[in-house]
C-alpha cells in the first residue's frame, strides 16, 4: 500500500487533464483495500476508484481520495475440452489480458483488442467492439462491498448488463470495488469478422487462414488508423454512445439519409452510429481552443495540450446540440464526468 498526498494525476487519466488529488492510494490486494477502507482518516472523504483512467473526465481537483486498483495477475480456474475459465485481477491492463488469451489459444475477446483501461472497468462499462461485448464471455466477478467490507460475487444476470451499462453504473455505483473478473473463453473459437471493416482489413493483410492473432491484429490496425494514441494526444476513446432508436425513427432517418450508418440492436430498435451523426452535423474536426473533435474519428474528443476538463465538456455540449438540431437525436456521453 502506497499513499501519496496532494499530487497531480495528469498522467493517470488518458485525457491528460492536469488536476490534483488530496490523497492517492495505490492498493495491490483485496486485503489492502479492506485495511485502507477501515482507516478513519479517509472515512468521511469523497472517494473514487481509478483503473486505467481511460473513461473519465476530471473537471476540477479532487478533494478526497482516489484509490488506484493495482490488483493484477491471471490464472486458469478450471477447464474442459471446449472451454477454460480465466480469472484476472481487476487492476490488470485489459489489452494485456487479451494478448495473454491469444497466446494461450483461448478465444472470445480478440475483437476487444486494444480497448484502453483495466479488467475491472470491463464489466462496469460492458465494454464492446466489432460485434462483441464482455457480457458474451462473462462468468462472474468478485467485489468488495464498501459497506461491511465483505467480498461478494456477481453473475451476469446480477450485473444487469446493457449497452455500455451495468448495475455498477447505476444502483451499485460507488458501493463496490471490483477485485477480479472471471471469463469463459473457448478452446475452439468461432471467429467474428463480419462487423465493421475486419474482413476488409484481413484481406489487406493477406490473411488466408484465420487465427486469434490475425483477428486481433486486424482490430488493432483498424483502431490505430482511427483512434489517436492517448500518449501523443489526450483522449478517452469513444466519448459518446451510439444512440438506440425505435425502428420508426430509424426508417425515417434512412429515408432522408440513404447512407445512414446503423447496426442491429433488437427486433424493435436500431443502433445509429454516433460518429456518422456527429460528422454529418458538421462537428468532425471542430476545435475550440485546445479541445477538439478528432479529424479522423468524430466519436473521439481530444486534448491538443492544455485543455481543461471543463473545456472538453463544453465542446461535448456543442457536439450534442449540433446533432439535436440536425437529427433530433440526443447523444449520451460514454465517459464519466467527475
Amino acid at each position: 500500500m502506497v499513499i501519496h498526498e496532494n499530487c497531480s494525476i495528469k498522467k493517470l487519466n488518458t485525457f491528460g487533464v492536469d488536476v490534483s488529488v488530496r490523497y492517492l492510494a495505490e492498493l495491490d490486494s483485496a486485503i489492502e483495500f479492506t485495511e485502507f477502507l477501515s482507516t478513519k482518516l479517509f472515512a468521511d472523504m469523497p472517494r473514487m476508484i481509478l483503473g486505467g483512467g481511460s473513461n473519465v473526465l476530471f473537471l476540477d481537483d479532487f478533494p478526497g481520495v482516489i484509490i488506484r486498483n493495482n490488483i493484477r495477475g491471471v490464472e486458469i480456474v478450471s477447464e474442459t475440452a471446449d472451454h477454460v475459465i480465466v480469472k484476472a485481477g481487476a487492476g490488470m491492463n485489459w489489452h494485456d489480458l487479451v494478448l495473454w488469451s491469444i497466446e494461450k489459444g483461448y478465444g472470445g475477446i480478440e475483437n476487444l483488442s486494444l480497448i484502453p483501461g483495466s479488467v475491472g472497468a470491463g464489466p462496469i462499462q460492458n465494454i464492446g467492439a466489432y460485434g462483441v461485448e464482455i457480457k458474451d464471455v462473462f462468468l462472474e466477478l468478485e467485489a468488495l462491498k464498501i459497506d461491511g467490507l465483505e467480498i461478494v460475487k456477481f453473475n451476469g444476470e446480477q450485473c444487469k448488463f446493457n449497452y455500455r451499462d451495468s448495475f455498477f453504473k447505476n444502483a451499485g455505483k460507488g458501493k463496490y470495488i471490483i477485485t477480479s473478473v472471471s471469463l469463459k473463453l473457448s478452446k475452439n473459437p468461432v471467429f467474428n469478422t463480419k462487423y465493421g471493416a475486419i474482413d476488409e482489413e484481413l484481406k489487406r493483410m493477406g490473411i488466408a487462414v484465420l487465427s486469434l492473432k490475425a483477428v486481433s491484429d486486424a482490430v488493432c490496425n483498424i483502431r490505430r488508423s482511427k483512434l489517436p494514441d492517448p500518449i501523443a494526444l489526450g483522449n478517452a476513446g469513444s466519448f459518446f454512445k451510439n444512440p438506440v432508436v425505435e425502428l420508426s425513427v430509424y426508417e425515417k432517418l434512412l429515408s432522408a439519409h440513404p447512407d445512414l450508418v446503423s447496426y442491429s440492436h433488437n427486433k424493435t430498435q436500431r443502433k445509429i452510429a454516433a460518429g456518422w451523426l456527429i460528422e454529418r452535423s458538421g462537428s468532425k474536426g471542430k476545435r475550440e481552443g485546445n479541445a477538439g473533435v478528432h479529424e479522423k474519428q468524430a466519436l473521439v474528443l481530444v486534448n491538443y495540450g492544455g485543455a481543461s476538463g471543463k473545456d472538453i465538456l463544453a465542446l461535448s455540449e456543442l457536439v450534442i446540440r449540433a446533432v439535436i438540431e440536425k437529427f433530433g437525436i440526443a447523444l449520451e456521453r460514454e465517459v464519466n464526468i467527475i
